[in-house]
């Protein structure tokens, strides 16, 4: 499995063949989210289902680029993200994920 790459922009994520372009692209937000999956409210195992279920429907329907929220962890025992970490690890494990970045400003990891 590829590695997860920490950065100043946030954690992402690309396959060898993917060319950086690709996270710049995503970290400035210049394609169209084709889908949106929220995970708020799940448990690890029915998130861990709902991303791969989202991810293979929007592949089969051709859609590239997508979001997953899946929340700061503020209803988890410690308040903590448990969440954040597995659907990265999950990601970077799916076939069709060719390359991913943390949502930057509102939308991302400092949003509300």
């Amino acid at each position: 499995m590829e590695s997860l790459l920490l950065t100043d922009d946030g954690l992402s994520y690309r396959r060898p063949e993917v060319s950086e372009d690709v996270l710049s692209r995503l970290r400035r937000g210049q394609w169209s989210i084709q889908g949106e999956i929220d995970l708020h409210g799940l448990r690890r195992d029915e998130a861990r289902e709902a991303v791969a279920s989202f991810i293979l429907k929007a592949h089969q329907q051709g859609r590239r680029c997508l979001r997953v929220v899946h929340g700061k962890g503020h209803g988890s025992p410690g308040r903590q993200p448990i969440l954040k970490t597995k659907v990265q690890r999950w990601l970077a494990q799916r076939q069709e994920v060719i390359a991913f970045t943390q949502a930057s400003g509102p939308e991302g990891a400092r949003g509300p």
